[in-house]
């Protein structure tokens, strides 16, 4: 049974090889184009716009102590899909952190809609000068894939975003490239493409992370499957970005890696990586 497994899964990967080789064909560059202007057209027909709730509020300020949480990186950690600061990834978050280890949390939102890798520079950019984060989220690597930026580029300038925000103090958090074969205005095979995709960005970003000694979360396997179950209710109006109640799950997905850098937890449920040593 092991060995066919193995026999399986290899004949998997020669068939998907077989139908990149095809699909890169003149003709099969058609189609994709095609379908991807097609996704665009769903997707912008329903638009949410380019400009997400504000991010920046102390929750549970009654509390002595004070943590200082970060969050950067592209329209998922930006919180576009959600009508409410509340509602979005870095405030489910904030507010999680704040009643669990019974601190205040003072939440700022760096994120931009759009936002690919290289381009999270300018949010760490536009920091104050003296700000030092405690935790720092990083969530980014759709628009890296949806604009065809070559891995090792994408990977190369996280490392450098990572090393910025070590350098701050903060513990980094990375959420990894969310599984873009989820979203259902991609049709097929543009849609297993995109999600072949950013499953191998995922995993580059992971190894990547971990080795700068960041922390990481598969939201491809953390959160892809409900995401895959229940697009109605994880998506928003527009079918790509996630929905008050996808934030809530991803935020709740997210959090075991916030309080194993605030050393508030020890066990770390699957999806959840820490460096070692």
């Amino acid at each position: 049974m092991h060995a066919w497994g193995r026999w399986r899964q290899w004949l998997v990967g020669v068939l998907l090889i077989a139908c990149l080789s095809v699909l890169t064909s003149v003709g099969g560059a058609r189609l994709l184009r095609r379908q991807a202007a097609l996704a665009r057209e769903e997707i912008f027909a329903r638009p949410l716009g380019e400009t997400a709730p504000k991010g920046e509020k102390i929750y549970r300020e009654r509390y002595p102590e004070r943590l200082e949480l970060l969050v950067v990186g592209d329209s998922i950690a930006a919180g576009l899909g959600a009508e409410r600061r509340k509602e979005t990834l870095g405030g489910r978050l904030a507010k999680a952190l704040a009643k669990t280890t019974r601190r205040s949390v003072h939440l700022l939102t760096m994120a931009q809609v759009g936002a690919q890798t290289s381009m999270v520079h300018d949010q760490l950019d536009a920091l104050p000068e003296d700000y030092r984060p405690d935790l720092a989220i990083v969530v980014v690597g759709g628009n890296d894939v949806t604009h065809r930026v070559p891995i090792g580029r994408s990977v190369a300038d996280l490392v450098d975003v990572i090393d910025r925000l070590q350098e701050l103090g903060a513990e980094v958090i990375v959420g990894t490239c969310p599984n873009l074969g989820a979203i259902r205005p991609l049709r097929q095979p543009l849609r297993s493409i995109a999600g072949r995709r950013s499953g191998l960005l995922a995993r580059a970003q992971r190894r990547a992370a971990l080795a700068r000694g960041a922390r990481t979360v598969s939201l491809g396997r953390v959160v892809g499957p409900i995401f895959l179950a229940e697009p109605e209710r994880m998506f928003s109006l527009d079918r790509f970005h996630p929905s008050a109640a996808g934030y809530r799950r991803t935020a709740k997905a997210m959090l075991p890696s916030l309080l194993a850098a605030l050393g508030e937890l020890e066990e770390l449920p699957k999806g959840h990586y820490a460096p070692r040593g």
